[in-house]
């Protein structure tokens, strides 16, 4: 018996939010130094895009993160924020870090699946259009 027909994965749209992992607390193998971490998978936006704004926070303490952010013209800061947020809220919780002591010791945005569309071009023919998807992952730790 054939298994019911389903949507293809690139062709079936969603109007979901981006799914946030479970931080996750994670410790060296020195034990002394630990790390706050969050991964946000499947922001509807270009990598490319989203590590303009993680170059400029990479190494930066965390208020003056908060500052940037608020203050930068891109779109991508939203979701790096959100990022930013998490991972503080997971050091203070999870570790009883103090969120005046932390700084983004590490952060990286890596490609995820690409959704292809195609436009109608000149004599009918088709353009494809790739709508990029990314996954941020940004880690924290304390001074």
């Amino acid at each position: 018996c054939p298994s019911p027909p389903t949507a293809h994965p690139l062709t079936h749209k969603t109007n979901q939010p981006p799914t946030e992992a479970a931080p996750e607390a994670t410790n060296d193998a020195s034990g002394d130094e630990s790390e706050a971490v969050c991964y946000l998978n499947g922001v509807h936006m270009s990598p490319y895009k989203v590590r303009r704004v993680l170059d400029v926070i990479r190494g930066k303490s965390y208020e003056e993160c908060l500052i940037m952010l608020e203050f930068m013209p891109y779109r991508a800061c939203e979701p790096v924020l959100n990022a930013l947020f998490s991972a503080a809220s997971n050091a203070k919780n999870n570790l009883g870090m103090n969120k005046a002591k932390l700084y983004v010791s590490e952060t990286y945005a890596d490609g995820a699946g690409t959704m292809k569309r195609f436009h109608p071009r000149a004599q009918g023919r088709p353009f494809p259009i790739r709508k990029r998807t990314c996954n941020i992952t940004l880690k924290m730790k304390e001074r």
